[in-house]
């Protein structure tokens, strides 16, 4: 009777979609995705911290540059304060206002122009160091793999060679092999 109503209740069920499937230390195939989601996350915060160092250390020296950026923008501005206090104080040298202004003007586009143009190297050097990085992990990856393989091919040679070869196998070889010596 209750083997009826069990089978039942897993009929009922997989009429509305749930199944009872088998579970392992007490999880279903559900909730060893959950599991298995969570572990890839975890190790992709944890071993992903590299190019955070990277980004940062580019985020330092771009705020930096954004600071020298800054600091252009307050000397314009000071430089355009002095210009107006040139203008109330001496209206009547007009012409030496303009030539003050146009003085500020050219500085402050020359230490924009300097600045942009060191963030832009800083940038494309980081750039540079971080393709370099990679690039050398990819080798060192490459490297690793190929060892891994050729470590498992010989492993796998000896296991067949061991398997394949027997005492009488292995008189015959040593046989030929001398009398191959005694030739030489």
């Amino acid at each position: 009777m209750l083997l009826l109503l069990a089978a039942a209740g897993h009929v009922e069920g997989a009429e509305h979609g749930i199944t009872t499937g088998e579970t392992v230390l007490g999880l279903n195939a559900e909730g060893w995705v959950y599991v298995s989601l969570t572990i890839f996350l975890v190790c992709l915060f944890v071993f992903g911290r590299a190019h955070h160092r990277v980004r940062d250390a580019l985020d330092a020296r771009i705020a930096d540059t954004r600071r020298e950026l800054d600091e252009a923008a307050k000397l314009r501005a000071e430089a355009e304060a002095l210009l107006a206090e040139a203008q109330k104080r001496n209206a009547a040298s007009a012409g030496d206002a303009a030539a003050i202004v146009t003085h500020a003007e050219e500085e402050a586009k020359a230490l924009l122009a300097k600045a942009e143009a060191d963030a832009d190297e800083l940038m494309t050097r980081r750039a540079a160091m971080a393709e370099d990085k990679i690039a050398a992990a990819e080798r060192q990856a490459i490297a690793d793999v190929r060892a891994r393989a050729a470590e498992a091919a010989a492993a796998a040679a000896g296991e067949i060679i061991a398997k394949q070869h027997g005492a009488k196998a292995d008189k015959a070889l040593v046989d030929r092999t001398i009398a191959g010596l005694g030739r030489a």
